[in-house]
């Protein structure tokens, strides 16, 4: 039996982590959950469900409406833990497994906090790593962190079949999003309406907007390298729209060993549970009885700039990338708003990103907590200040 704790329990990846878990009960146990509190009917549903002993509560004031949801469910609440350091709290708890689905920059507390106990941390939570580099990977012992991206799970799937030394690159797949094809003059006038359009995968707005803009992709590009030690020249980005080769690793001798699955993240998700091992029947598999063609193509730098802009803040390492990920979550919010078009949230994250380098730029060297939250807050007031003056 392992004991699980989910920080972001009522998002995407929360919701199906539990769907997971649900189907294998005697293989999983429910000890807390953690949520932004957005959605309190969700999880009185999950308490009611799981009866976790322990729940955070990022916001508090909704408290009460997570109390009467619960109540009206005839359950009673477990000790609950309020406030923006809850999470960080419950993180640090007994478990055999956290899976961090946080969204954003706020992931990167619970991150360390779980790397501290020697819990397995699956990270779904993409930012926390990008924005603090060595801090998360130094933190984290051997085989400590697993990736929940469907992306990095390939990587970790397909490198299983050689020797570290001889990995040559990594082949990270892009679905290309619901703009792919389109030239950036035609990218001006979309909507966020039509960025929510995802062609293949149903997830949160930050996310779908990030996917939209590629922002997204340049966030996986970082976690690769983090992850896997690979030189940031050595990964390849490749646009495959119909998301079933989730990524790739070539070998030293010409062969690329790939891992293919239909776009379902309850896959990655099972075998973060219970790596090193597969959890039988967690997806279905492809059907090799039915006619299908897989397509790869180039990505478009010069439309979608962002993968470049990310290659570019990982080279430099240090406060950069949390300059890309902060930057990038005020200026999507803007554009949900109306305040900013589509394109303006790449050109935006480069200036933020080039006035950073060029001043204030912390190095890994003298890279510290205080450092990457100081990075995060300076860029999104500058990206707030961006957005003032184009509006």
């Amino acid at each position: 039996m392992r004991r699980i704790i989910l920080l972001g329990s009522t998002g995407s990846i929360g919701t199906q982590t539990l769907e997971v878990v649900a189907s294998r009960r005697d293989q999983f146990e429910v000890a807390a959950l953690a949520a932004s509190g957005g959605n309190p009917a969700l999880l009185a549903e999950q308490i009611a469900q799981f009866a976790p002993a322990r729940v955070a509560l990022a916001d508090p004031g909704a408290v009460a409406a997570l109390e009467a949801a619960v109540a009206a469910l005839g359950v009673a609440l477990p000790e609950l833990l309020t406030g923006p350091d809850a999470a960080t709290e419950l993180a640090g708890g007994a478990a055999d497994v956290v899976v961090n689905a946080i969204t954003g920059a706020a992931g990167l507390q619970p991150t360390l906090a779980t790397l501290t106990t020697g819990s397995t941390l699956a990270l779904a939570n993409k930012e926390s790593l990008v924005i603090g580099g060595r801090l998360v990977t130094e933190a984290a012992g051997a085989g400590q962190l697993i990736a929940v991206d469907s992306e990095h799970s390939a990587f970790a799937q397909a490198l299983r079949g050689g020797r570290a030394e001889e990995v040559r690159r990594l082949i990270l797949t892009a679905s290309g999003g619901p703009f792919r094809g389109r030239t950036r003059d035609e990218l001006a006038s979309v909507t966020p309406e039509q960025a929510m359009a995802h062609p293949t995968w149903n997830m949160g707005r930050v996310i779908t907007i990030n996917s939209a803009t590629l922002v997204n992709k340049g966030l996986e590009l970082i976690e690769a390298a983090l992850l896997y030690g690979v030189a940031y020249d050595d990964i390849v980005v490749t646009v495959h729209p119909q998301s079933i080769v989730h990524s790739m690793v070539e070998f030293c001798d010409g062969s690329t060993l790939a891992q293919a699955s239909p776009p379902d993240m309850r896959l990655p998700i099972g075998l973060a549970l219970t790596w090193p091992d597969r959890l039988p029947e967690a997806a279905r598999p492809c059907d090799w009885t039915v006619a299908s063609a897989w397509t790869f193509e180039p990505l478009d730098d010069v439309t979608f700039p962002a993968v470049e802009l990310a290659r570019r803040a990982g080279r430099a390492a240090g406060t950069a990338p949390a300059v890309y990920n902060a930057a990038n979550e005020v200026l999507v919010d803007a554009f949900c708003d109306g305040r900013i078009g589509f394109t303006d949230i790449a050109d935006r994250i480069a200036t933020c990103l080039e006035e950073h380098l060029t001043q204030g730029h912390v190095g890994d060297a003298d890279l510290s907590v205080d450092a990457v939250l100081a990075a995060d807050a300076a860029a999104r007031i500058r990206a707030a200040e961006l957005v003032e003056v184009a509006s």
